[in-house]
């Protein structure tokens, strides 16, 4: 029984307990890497091959999502963006651990979308950003 409080867990915690389900190669769950279904019961043959339409609609996707992130790191606090670049550093290979070229592809990317961002941002508190000047002009 509990005595009421709810104890708030300390974020270094916090946010180790999250990233530790990460492996080398991208997200696991909590049973292990991401392979085949939730389950682990389907067969990688069993998934069947996106067609053409499919890959062009998912990169649509991503380019939508980068570029939200890219407007929302854009606006993000200095604490924020410590956490993104903290977060790529997180994902590059560590010593002891396989250097993939996808997760090292992917860290490289995360640091390229702050930087993208960083373009974005205003000089100090009280300026404008670039796209809010060009929509101005325009």
């Amino acid at each position: 029984m509990t005595d009421g409080k709810h104890e708030v867990p300390d974020p270094v915690q916090l946010k180790q307990k999250v990233l530790s389900r990460w492996d080398n190669e991208g997200g696991a769950s909590p049973q292990g890497p991401q392979e085949g279904s939730i389950s682990g019961k389907t067969e990688p043959t069993d998934i069947p091959q996106l067609t053409n339409a499919e890959l062009v609609q998912l990169r649509v996707r991503v380019i939508a999502l980068e570029n939200l992130v890219i407007a929302l790191l854009a606006v993000a606090g200095d604490g924020q963006i410590k956490f993104a670049l903290e977060m790529a550093a997180y994902v590059s290979p560590r010593p002891g651990f396989t250097h993939h070229p996808l997760t090292i592809h992917a860290a490289a990317h995360m640091i390229d979308l702050v930087e993208r961002a960083g373009q974005l941002r205003p000089a100090s508190g009280g300026e404008r950003s670039p796209i809010h000047e060009a929509h101005a002009d325009g």
